[in-house]
């Protein structure tokens, strides 16, 4: 698969095929993880894969997010700072959830790789999954991701950003590329 069409093609899924994903393939997809980018080279994301039917349902309770609940495996994605205080003191914690991000799009695109959906949940109540997976205090949950295999009614939602939207030159809200102009010697 070329990374174009994994980039384009993957989407929030919460409606999942019955059949059980393999494990491996979930686990595979986590591995890419460990090829963003790191503050320091300390990488402080850690994945915890859930297969037990009862922590699913409980996690769908914590997140109010009913389709959890459906999915045979569960990734949930949580960031330590610790490794990473003593090197960039304050700015520790912002440097985690940067590397979580960067993580958890390569865990994303492995997932696309491997022909597995997901959707990435952001509502959950933190102190409740904490307990339910016993992640200590200071310990951030990132995401809950329900991981299952492609159904023919994906329910994809199609995404609808285009790039002039998004996209500057040389400061914030410029929308042209205005050439430098060259004057001189510089000019021939």
């Amino acid at each position: 698969m070329k990374l174009k069409d994994a980039v384009e093609n993957r989407c929030d899924v919460k409606r999942f095929d019955l059949g059980k994903p393999d494990w491996r393939a979930i686990v595979r997809a986590i591995d890419f993880a460990r090829f963003g980018t790191s503050a320091g080279n300390h990488f402080a994301v850690r994945f915890i894969l859930v297969s037990d039917a009862d922590v699913i349902g409980k996690l769908a309770q914590a997140s109010q997010q009913p389709f959890i609940g459906k999915a045979k495996y569960v990734v949930v994605v949580v960031s330590d700072p610790s490794s990473l205080i003593r090197s960039y003191e304050d700015r520790a914690t912002k440097y985690c959830e940067l590397q979580a991000g960067v993580a958890i799009q390569n865990f994303l695109l492995g997932l696309e790789e491997e022909k597995l959906v997901t959707s990435w949940v952001w509502y959950y109540e933190d102190e409740q999954v904490k307990r339910i997976l016993n992640i200590p205090g200071t310990v951030s949950v990132q995401g809950i991701f329900p991981v299952g295999k492609v159904t023919k009614i994906t329910g994809k939602e199609k995404r609808d950003v285009k790039l002039e939207n998004i996209l500057f030159f040389g400061k914030y809200g410029e929308k042209k590329m205005t050439p430098r102009v060259v004057v001189g010697r510089e000019a021939s």
